[in-house]
């Protein structure tokens, strides 16, 4: 029986951008970082959540994230959960988080925002409306 989610990746072109963004930018934690037969084998994560989020070296090309095609189809492959994400999102836009949308939007099922890393991933954050 399957326990838990392990990694989930995100495709990025320069690993240390990439890390960057996702640390200081959104303030996950590095968690892994060292070389590994197929390349830089680096992962980042929520604080004490046993996901890790690997980050890829991936040669950009045509229909990888970053194509505005589809953009608004569907949630980025990365959604982060927060307790109070109007003031999340101040935050990380204060440290130079691009967002799609001005301001986070609500929704029947809570709060959400679409930023973009540096590759052009989309990152769907959340906040769940309380019964």
């Amino acid at each position: 029986m399957l326990t838990n989610i392990m990694y989930v990746t995100v495709y990025v072109t320069d690993q240390d951008r990439a890390l960057e963004f996702y640390t200081e930018g959104l303030g996950l934690e590095k968690r892994l970082d060292f070389p590994g037969p197929d390349g830089r084998f680096l992962t980042v994560g929520v604080p004490d959540s046993p996901v890790q989020i690997i980050l890829w070296s991936h040669a950009a090309a045509a229909g990888q994230p970053g194509d505005a095609a589809g953009r608004n189809a569907a949630p980025g492959p990365l959604i982060l959960e927060s307790e109070d994400l109007r003031k999340d999102f101040e935050i990380m836009r204060e440290r130079g988080v691009v967002f799609e949308q001005s301001e986070p939007e609500d929704y029947p099922f809570g709060v959400r925002i679409e930023a973009v890393d540096p590759d052009g991933n989309r990152v769907s954050l959340r906040q769940q409306r309380k019964p």
